[in-house]
Order: C-alpha cells, then sequence, then structure tokens
C-alpha cells in the first residue's frame, strides 16, 4: 500500500468512527445499525468491515477517546490537586464541544451496550484520579482523614450523575458550570487551606487548557504557581 493509499485508508477510518459517534449519541448503542453508520460517513459496510470487525469494536474505539482527548490537554501542575480539577474541568469542555466524547459518555451509561466493557472507562478514570490522590497526599496536600479511594470513586461518580442532568436539561451547556458547583464543595473537604487557596476551579478553565494546548496556543498561562498566591 503506498504512502497516498495509506493515508486515504486513515481518513476514512476517522470519517467511520466519527460517523459513528454521531449515530451512537443520538441513538443509542441498540438501535445504532452499521448501515446507519456506513450512509452517515457516506460510505459503504464493506469499508467498515475493511477497518473495523463489528458495531463492538467501533463502540470500544469510541470509548477510549475519552481518556485520550483528556490527556491531550492535560498539563502537570505545581499544585497536584489543580490536576484532579483539570481533569474534570476538560472533560465538561469536551461534552460541550466534541461529539466523540459525547458518544462515548453515552456508550459508558448505555445499559443496552451490553457487548461492550463500559466498566472500563469508569475504572480508568477512578485510578487516573487515585494516583493524582496518592501523589497529593506524599506532598501534603490532603487533610489527614481523607479516603483515597472513596475520594476517587466520589468523584467519578457525581460527575457521572452531573453530566447525565446537565445533558437533559442543557445538552451539556451548563456543564462546566455544574462541575465548579461540584469541586467548590468537595475540595474544602479534602485540600489543607493553603492549597485550597490557589485552586482554580473556574469554570471556563477546561476551554483553557484545551485552548492552550494547541499549536501557539501560550500552555504557561494555565500553570498555576503556588507560591504567589500563597505568599
Amino acid at each position: 500500500m503506498n504512502l497516498t493509499k495509506q493515508d486515504r485508508a486513515a481518513r476514512t477510518r476517522q470519517k467511520l468512527i466519527e460517523a459513528a459517534a454521531i449515530v451512537f449519541d443520538r441513538r443509542g448503542y441498540e438501535a445504532t445499525t452499521l448501515s446507519e453508520i456506513a450512509t452517515a460517513a457516506g460510505t459503504t459496510k464493506g469499508a467498515i468491515y475493511f477497518h473495523f470487525r463489528n458495531k463492538d469494536d467501533l463502540a470500544q474505539i469510541i470509548l477510549a477517546e475519552q481518556q485520550q482527548t483528556e490527556e491531550l490537554a492535560l498539563r502537570p501542575q505545581p499544585v497536584k490537586l489543580q490536576e484532579l480539577v483539570d481533569s474534570g474541568m476538560v472533560f465538561a469542555e469536551r461534552l460541550r464541544t466534541d461529539p466523540l466524547v459525547r458518544a462515548s459518555v453515552r456508550l459508558s451509561l448505555d445499559q443496552q451496550a451490553t457487548g461492550i466493557d463500559r466498566g472500563g472507562v469508569f475504572r480508568a478514570w477512578r485510578d487516573a484520579n487515585l494516583a493524582i490522590l496518592q501523589e497529593a497526599q506524599e506532598r501534603g496536600e490532603l487533610r489527614c482523614h481523607v479516603d483515597l479511594l472513596a475520594t476517587a470513586e466520589l468523584f467519578v461518580g457525581t460527575f457521572a450523575g452531573l453530566q447525565q442532568m446537565s445533558q437533559l436539561l442543557s445538552d451539556y451547556d451548563d456543564l462546566p458550570d455544574r462541575v465548579t458547583v461540584l469541586l467548590t464543595h468537595l475540595m474544602p473537604s479534602i485540600a489543607v487551606p493553603p492549597v485550597l487557596g490557589v485552586l482554580d476551579m473556574c469554570a471556563q478553565r477546561g476551554a483553557h487548557l484545551i485552548a492552550a494546548a494547541k499549536p501557539g496556543g501560550g500552555g504557561d498561562s494555565v500553570v498555576v504557581e503556588p507560591a504567589a498566591a500563597q505568599g
């Protein structure tokens, strides 16, 4: 296969993933057919089978987007708890703007999607949160009573409920604001006062992080420097 054909195949594959995301988000897993995906992508079912084994394969790939798109925008922060905040704010913004992420959430919460590992997304986010909290504890950022695993799971579970509510009431438009409310209630119960005082939990932070991650986006502007705020 020459380079031109490779490029064409890669573009077709991505087009199919994006079309599948739109259809999954609109119709749900069970009601979605490969014919609908092919029509939405402007191609054939044969093209789908060239790139993917079946509908489950497509759905699993879309579920993986939930993690990958967040990781692109997240940066290490001097205050470790800021990274926990940022993961929620970036996810909230992606849900507002990215069809792939919207579809991944629809699939992860779809009880009829029995052919895919829906729990993997929740476990991965819980584990990522737990790793952040463990390092935050080592740095002395957490109150002494904090149960790390319970807190990691609470954040994931509460966010899942908030996003469903936001989807129903505003099609995700108010999700960043809802996540800010969640964080302003959660963080005082786990963060020591000096750290709490420097956390940026504004609803616009997710959009700023995503913009900063793009070429020429000026990523330094979204790094929280604790010394300046604590001084």
